[in-house]
C-alpha cells in the first residue's frame, strides 16, 4: 500500500521539451506490467470488491500481457480503504494508494504520474462499461497505432442503457464541446480511457483540473497537439447510484471550457512538446488534414451562402461585376478569419495582418475565376437570367474554394505555424 498525503501541484515547464518520439509497438515479451488499470474510488465500500475481483479475473483470463490494477482512494471516509488494502494483499498484481483530498482527476493524475507501466488506463468502479471493450481499448496503444484511446457511448455500434435525462445531458455536453472548442472526439465523459505513458508524462503537467473536467481537458489538449485519439464503441449500462452532482459538475465543466478555451486562444500551452518528431508513421495523411478539410468545407459553405446573399442584395444597384467583387471581398475576409481560427487553429494577433494579406491574394485569384466566368457567360449568352448567373458563380466559386484551401494550407497557414505555442 502506498499513501499519498497530499497532491503536489506539478509546475508547468518554463521551456518546451523536445518533441515526442515516433510511436512504436511494445515488445511481445515485456518483463514488467504493460497495463496499469486505475480504479478511482470515493466511499465505494459496496461496489469496490466485486468490481476489482471481476476486473482481475477478466484480465487474468483475457489479457496477454502482465498487468496491474491500482485502486486510487481519494479521501474515502467509509470502509473503502480497508477493503482496498485487503484486495491488494489477496490479489496478485493489485495495488492501492490513498489520497488525502477528493477529486477523480486528482486520483488519476496521481496514480498515472507514479506508474511505470507503458499503457495507463482507468475505468469507473460501477463497471458500467462492458469489460469486453478493454482489450480493444488498449490494443491500439500497445501496437503503436494511437496515443490515447477512449470508450464512446455516442458512436454507431455502441449499445447504451440509460435514462433520457442523462442521455440528453451527455449529448448536450459533447455538442457544446464541438461548438465551442471544435473538438473531433465524440464522448468526453465516458469513464473508460487509456493513454500511453510517454504521452501522459507530457500531458499531465498541462492539465489543471482535478475533478470531473480532467478527462475533457486532457483530450482537448491532446487533440489540439495533433495526437491520435482512438475511439471504441462500448456497451454501457447506467448506474442508478451515481454520485455525480449534475448541476455543480455542469457549472464546473463550463468554467473549465472557458479556461481551456482562453489558454488555447492566448497560446499559453506548449503544444509543440506533444507532437511526434519526424511526423507520424510512413504513409499517413498529413496531421489534421481530414479534420481541416471538414472544417474548411463547413466554413466554405457558410461563406458561400453569405456571398450569394450579398450578391443578390447588391446586384440591382451596382451591376453584376461590382456586386460580385464586393460580395466576394466581404465573404473572403470573413472566410479567412474563420479558417484561421477554426480550420488551422491559429490564435492570437501574431501574424494576423500578414495572413489576411495572403488571404486577400487568394481572394484575388477567386475574383479572377468568378469574374472571368461571369464575363464568359455574358459574352456567350447575353440574355442569361439571374438563376443562370448564380449557377455559374456557384461552379466557379467551388473551383476557387478548392484552390483557396490549397493556398491556405500550404502558404497562408503552413504546418510550421501551427506547431509552436501560439497554435491551438
Amino acid at each position: 500500500m502506498r499513501t499519498v498525503l497530499r497532491s503536489v501541484p506539478i509546475d508547468r515547464p518554463t521551456t518546451e521539451p523536445s518533441a515526442l518520439p515516433r510511436r512504436a509497438p511494445l515488445p511481445a515479451h515485456h518483463p514488467d506490467p504493460v497495463l496499469d488499470v486505475v480504479v478511482p474510488v470515493y466511499n465505494e465500500e459496496n461496489d469496490l470488491e466485486p468490481c476489482v475481483r471481476r476486473l482481475h479475473a477478466h484480465l487474468r483470463e483475457t489479457f496477454p500481457y502482465a498487468f496491474r490494477i491500482t485502486i486510487a482512494d481519494n479521501a474515502s471516509t467509509d470502509a473503502t480503504p480497508r477493503i482496498a488494502a485487503r484486495l491488494a494483499a489477496e490479489l496478485p498484481g493489485t495495488d492501492w494508494i490513498r489520497l488525502a483530498e477528493r477529486g477523480r482527476g486528482r486520483a488519476l493524475h496521481t496514480a498515472w504520474s507514479r506508474s511505470r507501466a507503458p499503457v495507463l488506463a482507468y475505468l469507473d468502479v460501477d463497471l458500467s462499461t462492458d469489460l469486453a471493450a478493454l482489450l480493444p481499448l488498449v490494443a491500439p496503444l500497445i501496437s503503436g497505432h494511437s496515443d490515447i484511446a477512449i470508450g464512446t457511448r455516442l458512436a454507431r455500434g455502441s449499445r447504451v442503457v440509460r435514462g433520457p435525462k442523462r442521455e440528453i445531458i451527455s449529448r448536450c455536453y459533447n455538442g457544446l464541446l464541438r461548438g465551442t472548442l471544435a473538438v473531433g472526439f465524440s464522448d468526453a465523459q465516458c469513464g473508460f480511457k487509456a493513454v500511453r505513458r510517454d504521452v501522459a508524462e507530457r500531458l499531465l503537467p498541462l492539465v489543471e483540473d482535478r475533478e470531473w473536467f480532467f478527462d475533457t481537458e486532457l483530450l482537448v489538449i491532446a487533440e489540439r497537439a495533433g495526437l491520435r485519439i482512438h475511439e471504441v464503441p462500448v456497451d454501457w449500462v447506467d448506474d442508478p447510484d451515481s454520485r455525480v452532482r449534475i448541476l455543480s459538475t455542469a457549472l464546473a465543466d463550463l468554467r473549465g471550457m472557458a479556461r481551456i478555451g482562453k489558454a488555447l486562444a492566448c497560446g499559453r500551452l506548449p503544444l509543440s512538446a506533444l507532437r511526434r518528431s519526424g511526423g507520424d508513421l510512413a504513409g499517413e495523411l498529413p496531421a489534421g488534414l481530414a479534420r481541416q478539410v471538414a472544417r474548411f468545407a463547413a466554413v466554405g459553405a457558410a461563406s458561400t451562402l453569405c456571398y450569394l446573399l450579398l450578391y443578390t442584395v447588391l446586384r440591382p444597384g451596382t451591376g453584376a461585376q461590382a456586386a460580385n467583387a464586393l460580395a466576394l471581398l466581404a465573404s473572403a475576409i470573413a472566410n479567412t478569419a474563420a479558417n484561421r481560427r477554426l480550420t488551422f487553429g491559429v490564435r492570437g494577433r501574431g501574424g494576423a495582418l500578414r495572413q489576411h494579406l495572403k488571404g486577400l491574394a487568394a481572394f484575388l485569384i477567386g475574383l479572377a475565376l468568378t469574374s472571368g466566368s461571369l464575363a464568359l457567360l455574358h459574352h456567350t449568352a447575353p440574355g442569361a437570367g439571374h438563376p443562370v448567373e448564380l449557377m455559374t458563380l456557384v461552379v466557379a466559386n467551388l473551383a476557387a474554394t478548392l484552390l483557396r484551401f490549397l493556398l491556405l494550407r500550404a502558404w497562408v497557414f503552413p504546418a510550421r505555424r501551427t506547431t509552436g505555442p501560439s497554435a491551438a
